[in-house]
This record gives C-alpha cells, sequence and structure tokens, in this order.
C-alpha cells in the first residue's frame, strides 16, 4: 500500500493533479454545448420543424449509449496498463471528434444524411469519453491525501462544470452576436472549433502526467488483474450497485436539472434561446462555488450523511423549482436554475469520492465504468429527450422535477444503508 493511502502524502506531483483535474473541462463542454445547442443544432441537421427538436434530443440519447462501451474498453486498459496512458488515447480521440463535428456538412447540403453524420460522431465522442471522467476521478482519488480526498476529486466535478459554463459563454455569445441566418449557415460551427482546440491543448499536456501511484504499486506487487472486469464482478457486485445508486442520482439532477433547463425554457416559450443561455450561466457560476465546498464538507462529516442529505433535497426541490421556472419572470427562473445547478454540484462533488471508494485500486476503473457510465446512459442521455417528450405528451411543465424526484426516491435507501467510505472516519469508527 502506497503512502498516499497510509500516512495520507501525495505522492502525484502538483502539475499532474492540476492537469487531471482540469482536463474534465473538455468533455462536459462538448456534451453541455450539444444541449444547449439543441435547438440550433435541430435547424441545422434536421432541418427544423416540429419533430426536429426531439430527433436532436434522440441523437443525444442514443449516443450515450455507446458510453458504457467506451467505459469498458478504456476501464480495462486503465486497470491493465495504467490511468496516464488511458487519459492520453481518450483525449486524442475526443479531439478528432470534436474537429470532426466542427467539419460537417449541414442539412441544406446533403439532407437527411446531415443527421445522419451528427449521430455517428456523437457515437465516436461518446465512445471516447466513456472511461474519460472515471479516469479522472480515480487518478485524482490515489493521488490525494486521505483527508482530502473529497475536496481533491472534486475538483473534477468543478472543473466539469468550468467546462459548462465555457459552452454555455461561447454559446451565448455566438448566439447574442449573430443573426438566425448566420448562426444557421457558419456560425454553429464557432463553439465547435474551440473545443476542438482545447481538446488539443489538454491532449498535449496530459502527456506529461505521471502514473497513479496506487497502479505502480499493483505493478510492483504484482496484483494487477487479468480480468478487471471479471474481477470486479466477482469481489465487488454491491459496491456495482451502491455505485449505480450514486451515479443515476447525480446523472439525472445534472442533465435535468441543468443542461435540460435551457431547451426547457425555449420550447415552452418562456425565454428566447440567448437569453435563456445567459440565465444558465448564473446556474453554472453556482455550480463551480458549491462543488468544491461540498467535496470539503464530505471530508469532515462523511460520504453517507451528506449522500442522504442531498437524496432527501433531491425529492422535494426539483418539482417546485421547475413549476417556479414555467411560471415565469427572470427572478423566479433564475433562482429556480440556481437551486437545480447547487443540487446537482453538491451531488456531483460527494459521488465523485463516495463511487471511486468503493473499489480497492486493483479493478477500480473497471468498477467505475460499469456502475457509473451504465447510470450515466441512463439517467443522463436518456432523460432530456424523454422530459421533452414527456411535456409535449402531458403538458406539465414540472414534470421534469418530477423526474429527479422519482430518482431521488429509489435511491436514498441504497444511501441510508451503504457504509461510510471517508477513510478517516472508517478508522475512528474502527477504533470505538
Amino acid at each position: 500500500m502506497t503512502s498516499t493511502e497510509t500516512h495520507g502524502t501525495p505522492e502525484v506531483p502538483r502539475g499532474s493533479m492540476l492537469v487531471a483535474a482540469l482536463s474534465t473541462v473538455v468533455e462536459w463542454y462538448d456534451f453541455t454545448l450539444y444541449l444547449y445547442f439543441a435547438t440550433v443544432l435541430s435547424r441545422v441537421f434536421f432541418g427544423g420543424g416540429n419533430n426536429s427538436l426531439l430527433a436532436t434530443l434522440a441523437g443525444f440519447a442514443i449516443s450515450y449509449g455507446m458510453r458504457p462501451l467506451g467505459a469498458m474498453v478504456f476501464g480495462h486498459v486503465g486497470d491493465r496498463i495504467g490511468r496516464q496512458r488511458t487519459l492520453v488515447l481518450s483525449m486524442m480521440l475526443m479531439t478528432l471528434a470534436m474537429f470532426a463535428t466542427a467539419l460537417l456538412p449541414d442539412y441544406a447540403a446533403i439532407g437527411p444524411a446531415a443527421g445522419a453524420l451528427l449521430l455517428l460522431l456523437r457515437c465516436f465522442m461518446a465512445f471516447s469519453v466513456g472511461g474519460e471522467y472515471t479516469g479522472v476521478v480515480a487518478y485524482l482519488l490515489e493521488g490525494a491525501r486521505e483527508d482530502r480526498r473529497g475536496l481533491i476529486t472534486s475538483l473534477a466535478s468543478a472543473a466539469s462544470e468550468v467546462g459548462a459554463l465555457m459552452a454555455i459563454a461561447i454559446s451565448a455569445l455566438v448566439v447574442g452576436t449573430l443573426s438566425t441566418a448566420r448562426l444557421d449557415a457558419w456560425g454553429w460551427r464557432i463553439p465547435f472549433f474551440v473545443g476542438a482546440a482545447l481538446a488539443g491543448c489538454v491532449w498535449i499536456a496530459r502527456s506529461t502526467m505521471e502514473e497513479s501511484p496506487d497502479f505502480l504499486r499493483q505493478v510492483k506487487q504484482r496484483t494487477v488483474p487479468e480480468s478487471p472486469l471479471r474481477h470486479t464482478l466477482a469481489h465487488h457486485r454491491r459496491a456495482l450497485l451502491r455505485t449505480f445508486a450514486i451515479s443515476a442520482l447525480g446523472s439525472i439532477t445534472y442533465y435535468v436539472g441543468i443542461t435540460y433547463v435551457p431547451a426547457f425554457l425555449s420550447s415552452s416559450g418562456v425565454l428566447a434561446e440567448g437569453r435563456s443561455l445567459w440565465l444558465s450561466t448564473l446556474a453554472a457560476v453556482a455550480v463551480i462555488l458549491v462543488t468544491p465546498l461540498a467535496g470539503a464538507l464530505s471530508d469532515r462529516v462523511g460520504r453517507k450523511p451528506m449522500l442522504i442529505w442531498l437524496g432527501v433535497a433531491g425529492m422535494l426541490l426539483p418539482l417546485s423549482m421547475f413549476g417556479l421556472m414555467a411560471g415565469g419572470g427572470e427572478l423566479h427562473i433564475a433562482v429556480g436554475a440556481v437551486v437545480l445547478a447547487c443540487l446537482a454540484g453538491g451531488v456531483s462533488a460527494v459521488g465523485a469520492p463516495a463511487t471511486a471508494e468503493q473499489f480497492p485500486g486493483e479493478g477500480r476503473l473497471s468498477g467505475l465504468a460499469l456502475g457509473v457510465t451504465v447510470a450515466t446512459a441512463i439517467f443522463g442521455g436518456m432523460t432530456p429527450f424523454l422530459a421533452e417528450l414527456f411535456i409535449r405528451l402531458t403538458g406539465w411543465t414540472a414534470l421534469p422535477g418530477a423526474m429527479i424526484a422519482a430518482v431521488a426516491l429509489a435511491v436514498v435507501p441504497v444511501f441510508l444503508t451503504m457504509p461510510e467510505t471517508q477513510p478517516g472516519l472508517v478508522r475512528a469508527r474502527a477504533l470505538e
């Protein structure tokens, strides 16, 4: 066992930790950009029309089905040959996917084939980022001091929100400064070119990172599992269930409570596209501020109590917040968006260390890949599409909040029965 685990002394240089923490910016920039630009992309690639937004969101949902596959592949690679190499490979593929998206022909040029090509690239991108977030979380957890794991791993979530904020700001800037004709003709490409450049910079930076000390320990002790996924399925089934539950709540609060909100506001006629994006910027800033606070608090009080409190909040708050936003009025909309964003940020912050601590170093990435990305595919990729569809079918604008509440109600019993994983608290209770 490394000194990182026994004495809490970090063995990963700060530069490597900083690169790892900030590199989740790219993943969330891309996927947030797609959702925040959903109404624009629906016109550019699906020709507008009544069902074009649904087609765009359906493409997002379908592509998310590739995330578990990518996670399994990258998780296996990360558990077998190292965390750092896996993170470099995934960022290389992400760079190519974003650059290719920026060059795609639109519906006016090639008709329905434009939407098909967009879907193919979304699937490639989803595969590439399958093990991205989980790989970064594992790397940060394994390189952080025990008493700061919550804070350090929550930085991956905070950086994700920085990426989301960049996507929101660039989207709002492009939408606000270009006419609809120019936006649809060429302006939509600008945010994707920016994303490709950002991904390229992170790709280069990751090549300078050092390997995780926990993986080096496994190599030295010859405990690297031959089949990491089989090892995890054989020895950590309950950990997989707990990881799935934590990630389910984190995914639906993020994808419905944050990234779907601009499309919700625009499609329901509450706010125009540009205005809804600027309000979402405020929500993203709130998440960035809340995330490290929630992560640090989980180091003091434990992961389990934090998850229970957040689960109860997930049952009570979202329904009223979506109802508040649907009622109109910018102050009501801002309050609803910020409250939902803080809830999602808190779950993400605590969920990062809580899920990674469910598994030992051996097979950790494969365990996270299976538990986290399957939940994300179901409760992340599918839910914006389902929320929009159900609102159209029922006319109930608060329904997205009910979706979050239902998931929270289902997972809180799991949180109540799960063991505490914060290392200091675990040892303290063992000595009692």
